[in-house]
């Protein structure tokens, strides 16, 4: 393993946990060497059930920069709102 190995995302579901969540980083030649790799590094204890690896350049991602003008898109529209519907009545678990 090297610094010229690509990059791999590392997420671990938790036992208590529903979803995964970014743990970290490393480097590695494959997706089977990275799966490895972060059992080793990030489970140490068991902490994990489930374990993804995601090359790092096939993630996109908004700019953090850019959020406002990102999202400002869905303040404009009402509907999306639960305030903009009435509820009708009899209707308790909606």
């Amino acid at each position: 393993m090297t610094q010229g190995d690509p990059l791999w995302e590392v997420f671990v579901r938790p036992r208590r946990g529903l979803s995964h969540g970014h743990v970290g980083s490393l480097h590695a030649p494959d997706a089977q060497m990275a799966l490895r790799n972060a059992r080793d590094l990030y489970t140490r204890r068991e902490e994990g059930v489930s374990i993804w690896v995601i090359p790092a350049e096939s993630i996109t991602a908004s700019s953090p920069d850019e959020k406002d003008a990102f999202f400002d898109p869905a303040g404009d529209k009402i509907y999306r709102h639960p305030t903009f519907y009435e509820m009708p009545q009899g209707a308790e678990h909606i």
